[in-house]
């Protein structure tokens, strides 16, 4: 998919602010960008480990929280910590369960059912942990919107809430309720996760109860800070540049079995090993089974129970990745018929795993770049989750749509909903019409911020060294893109098993560097005649002992050049080609970039952009099907049509037109 660039000029002050600041013209401009304008704000965000924490008793309800629970450990009172089935969640019951423990606590915890209880505090559990014994309850990454349930076991036990998540207008009625969102708050850093809520309680227990300065557990803090996508900025950034030295330096038990079932060994850990390949398997086991197992893992000081743990989640891992790949298939299966003009996707499924259907809708959305929202039925009920793109406020999407549903919830970017059967087709309707009234076409482009044009040939690896203080990066400090215009590869390969990913060589002799794209390994013979843009990601290799710079494309888009719409005589002289490679069932036995090869030896250059959209306007027209291994069909056609009926070529000829008259 084409993305749209976003290209950022370089600003004078951003080069004067460099050069005042000691640093490199590129990171300055990165930063002046990022609102850091000041030297005591640049120092502090280029080097949160020399800023203290701050003082957790800063947070509104810390000191009755403290001595409640101070007093319980005193008591030998039963504590239960309560809490959630995401990474946050149980990380947050970790380190409080921990620390709690560690501080001479009778402790315990419990996290929900996600598929028979749900996200939460619910009654009937708070019921059964009363009639056990539990005199207080220490809730985690959940509680904030649990008004009821709180209200109604008042008098029966204590109940302290700290969540992360924003409050509604009335707070739950509990003996303390620690949020920094809540209003009249004075802690500085709103946006810590769930985990970071738990971790400032922790420090002011020891605080309180010897006096001792607690930054321990930062590589399970650091851990569930990235999984939750909360900004890496102020003290997050904090706490997630020192946990991630610790998980590389020092992890504690249940964490290294977890770095070695990733096969992450002797590797520094950054943002992204943590987010696509720490947090997935954790989160496996809240979406198949229940989240007691990460819990058990991050608590394990045994490393062979570890271990075992670890291999465990490993394979529900690969479990909840074929269920995803399943649905996912079936989901495309449904969406054969998808055209441009779709302004959203709804798919439904019998029985497709709830804990699975946030994953597809967000691959939904990478695919198409669409609002996706992925129904299964349960019972007589569908129940979905929820993605939206930039500009899209998928909450009030759907109160657009309330008419048309039981319940829904979420926020602007992923929500959740449920329905009966029968207004499936009324909601699909309703849904899609808001979002077409509410987006242009080029909202369905995606975007990539191009931080400054920069040849991948002038990086050097102190240039990336320094780059690097930029890190961690993570919501509210992405990872700077770069880009480079109508680059022409000197050799373009597939590399890795069966050809997967793709290894561009740019430059000359006198100075070359690799780029490369993962998982798109056909494109090496497109590549090897074609110019392109490339958005990418300088890196720096190490390879036996050899230190050098490597980029990674974020993506590639035709250069100019490239950028041939297919008009009417091509698109004939290409629909008789297909005719003619056709085979005696229709099937023109080649994937995209196989068949602009094929074509460019028959017609001369051709880029892939132009087969792609008279592909799609092929298709458009019900001139051919595509097929689900990327291959496509031919379909006899019975009647004269018309170009103008392909969505793609109506939108090339009214912006031709429009383009004329501004001339």
């Amino acid at each position: 998919m084409l993305k749209e660039w976003l290209v950022h000029e370089a600003s004078a002050e951003a080069e004067q602010f460099a050069r005042e600041i000691g640093i490199a013209p590129v990171v300055g401009q990165i930063l002046w960008r990022r609102g850091i304008r000041t030297r005591a704000a640049a120092n502090d965000f280029l080097h949160p480990e020399e800023a203290p924490f701050h003082d957790p008793f800063l947070m509104a309800d810390m000191e009755p929280a403290v001595d409640r629970i101070l007093r319980a450990i005193a008591g030998r009172e039963p504590i239960v910590v309560y809490g959630d089935y995401d990474v946050d969640g149980m990380t947050s019951t970790v380190i409080l369960t921990k620390n709690i423990r560690a501080l001479g606590g009778d402790v315990s915890y419990y996290i929900p059912n996600r598929f028979t209880e749900g996200y939460g505090i619910n009654l009937p559990a708070l019921e059964e942990l009363h009639a056990a014994g539990c005199v207080l309850l220490v809730t985690v990454d959940c509680g904030i919107a649990s008004v009821d349930p709180v209200a109604a076991m008042r008098g029966e036990m204590d109940i302290i809430v700290t969540d992360h998540h924003l409050p509604g207008a009335q707070l739950p009625p509990a003996h303390a309720v620690l949020n920094p969102h809540r209003t009249g708050c004075a802690y500085p850093e709103k946006e810590l996760a769930g985990v970071g809520v738990a971790f400032k309680l922790c420090q002011a227990l020891w605080r309180r109860h010897t006096q001792r300065s607690y930054e321990d557990d930062l590589d399970i803090v650091a851990l569930g800070t990235v999984a939750d996508l909360v900004p890496l900025v102020g003290e997050n950034r904090k706490i997630v540049r020192h946990g991630l030295r610790v998980m590389t330096e020092g992890p504690c038990v249940g964490m290294r079995a977890l770095i070695a079932a990733a096969g992450l060994e002797d590797k520094t850990i950054n943002t992204g090993h943590v987010g696509f390949q720490l947090a997935p398997r954790l989160n496996a086991a809240g979406r198949l089974e229940t989240a007691r197992r990460g819990v058990e893992l991050l608590s394990s000081e045994l490393p062979a129970e570890a271990e075992r743990i670890a291999e465990a989640l490993n394979a529900l891992n690969t479990e909840r990745r074929d269920l995803e790949w399943e649905i996912l298939t079936a989901a495309r299966q449904e969406l054969a018929d998808f055209t441009p003009d779709m302004p959203a996707i709804v798919v439904a499924g019998e029985d497709w795993n709830a804990g699975v259907i946030g994953i597809v809708a967000s691959r939904l959305v990478d695919i198409y770049y669409r609002p996706s929202i992925v129904l299964t039925r349960q019972d007589d009920v569908y129940k979905g989750s929820c993605r939206s793109i930039a500009g899209l406020h998928m909450y009030e999407a759907l109160a657009a749509c309330r008419d048309t549903l039981i319940q829904f919830g979420g926020h602007a970017m992923a929500a959740g909903l449920s329905l009966l059967p029968e207004r499936l087709p009324e909601f699909r309707t309703a849904f899609s019409d808001y979002v077409r009234t509410h987006l242009t076409p080029a909202d369905f482009m995606p975007k990539v911020e191009i931080m400054a044009l920069v040849p991948p040939t002038d990086w050097t690896v102190p240039l990336i060294e320094e780059l690097a203080l930029m890190e961690p990066y993570g919501m509210g400090n992405p990872r700077p893109v770069f880009g480079a215009r109508d680059i022409r590869p000197q050799s373009a390969a597939a590399i890795g098993g069966e050809g997967k990913h793709l290894r561009l060589e740019l430059g000359s002799d006198a100075g070359r560097v690799a780029v490369l794209y993962w998982n798109h390994g056909d494109l090496a013979a497109v590549l090897a005649e074609e110019s392109v843009d490339i958005a990418y990601i300088p890196n720096i290799n190490e390879w036996q002992g050899v230190t050098s710079v490597q980029c990674t494309a974020d993506s590639l888009r035709p250069a100019a050049c490239e950028l041939v719409f297919p008009e009417r005589e091509l698109l004939k002289r290409i629909y008789r080609r297909l005719h003619a490679m056709q085979s005696p069932t229709g099937a023109v036995p080649y994937e995209l970039p196989a068949l602009t090869c094929r074509l460019r030896s028959l017609e001369g250059h051709i880029s892939q952009y132009t087969v792609a959209r008279a592909m799609d306007i092929f298709h458009e027209l019900g001139l051919l099907e595509p097929l689900p291994d990327g291959t496509w069909k031919l379909i006899p056609s019975r009647r004269k049509m018309e170009l103008t009926e392909a969505p793609t070529y109506r939108r090339y000829k009214e912006r031709k037109e429009d383009e004329g008259h501004v001339k």
